[in-house]
């Protein structure tokens, strides 16, 4: 396998190849630890937060109970995403949580920042910056729940605290008496804590069990399992549907939201003419590369990977004639990539 993967990887020497395979053996078979505090967040307070929220996002707030979440997308009047983010209902405060907290990436924050001071006059909102005042640590694997102290399993401790299993639920927990909010999320277990006690909490996951990996590890992980990432992979130019989000950040139940008009008839009556997919590449190529199916641009790279599994590997936006199972080229140098549906699959 190591020696397959440096035969393909110009620029990689086979020490840096060999540090990927260990850390995604870590993120696939245990549990690997990422710092990520410098991802974008805020907090809304007060009565009308979920009210307000509610008509600015895609997805349902109004049915969430302290300890739940969910992910959204914020658009423009013409449905095109301005960013996405989590939205976690957190404590009990009178009939709904104490706060909202909203996390996304770094990129989209001004822009999230922007929409909530605009348009929370004549609500009961408190805007709260939290991007500088917490840390946020990222526990990736199968075992994040043991060193997160998340789940007792049998016959487990008796002072640990069971996280739902549900995407984005949370829970306050006290790890070597530091304090932190538990989140659950797709491959793991997000701790958030003050930002003066992030580097105590990552010494006490690392000796717990957690093992530091690469932010190249995690988003090799990240597009093997076909999520996008704003501002990569997705931009302002994009609609939910084409990136494939309806069915994690859209609800086709709830009320109006700024941009539904648009994600509604592209849901009901039309065909985007885009859609995220996977290439499997011939070779590495770099990210922004062309993709032509004959001489047709068809999309161009967003993320690219070099996979211990699948070999080199990408996302990107194509148009809807490069359908999964053809072949498009990319680039200028002979390279070839085969478009498959998301996840990829070994």
């Amino acid at each position: 396998m190591l020696e397959s993967m440096a035969a393909i990887g110009t620029d990689s020497t086979t020490a840096e190849l060999g540090a990927l395979v260990v850390e995604h053996r870590v993120l696939t078979e245990g549990c690997g630890l990422l710092d990520r505090s410098e991802r974008g967040k805020l907090a809304l307070s007060g009565s009308g937060a979920v009210e307000f929220l509610n008509g600015q996002v895609t997805n349902e707030l109004e049915d969430l109970s302290p300890g739940e979440g969910v992910y959204a997308a914020f658009l423009t009047h013409k449905g095109k995403m301005l960013g996405d983010l989590r939205i976690l209902a957190v404590g009990a405060g009178g009939d709904g949580p104490a706060e909202l907290l909203l996390d996304t990436e770094r990129v989209a924050l001004q822009a999230l920042f922007d929409m909530i001071r605009r348009f929370k006059i004549g609500f009961d909102v408190e805007l709260h910056k939290r991007t500088l005042e917490r840390g946020l640590i990222s526990l990736i694997g199968p075992a994040a729940d043991r060193v997160a102290g998340t789940d007792a399993g049998e016959g487990g401790a008796a002072d640990l605290t069971r996280l739902a299993p549900a995407e984005h639920a949370n829970a306050p927990v006290e790890l070597d008496g530091i304090g932190a909010l538990a989140i659950r999320t797709d491959v793991g277990v997000d701790l958030l804590c003050d930002a003066a006690d992030t580097d105590r909490l990552r010494d006490a996951l690392l000796a717990r069990g957690a093992q530091a990996v690469s932010e190249a590890a995690a988003e090799c992980l990240r597009v093997e399992r076909g999520r996008p990432r704003y501002g990569v992979d997705i931009d302002e130019t994009t609609i939910p549907q084409e990136a494939g989000l309806n069915d994690r950040a859209v609800s086709f139940t709830k009320g109006c939201y700024v941009g539904q008009e648009t994600v509604a008839r592209l849901h009901y009556r039309g065909k985007p003419n885009r859609h995220l997919r996977g290439l499997r590449l011939a070779a590495p190529v770099a990210g922004g590369a062309e993709l032509r199916l004959g001489k047709r641009t068809v999309g161009h790279v967003a993320s690219i990977a070099l996979s211990p599994a699948l070999g080199p590997i990408a996302l990107a936006l194509v148009r809807r004639e490069a359908a999964p199972g053809g072949t498009v080229d990319v680039g200028d140098r002979g390279v070839t990539a085969q478009v498959v549906e998301l996840p990829f699959r070994a």
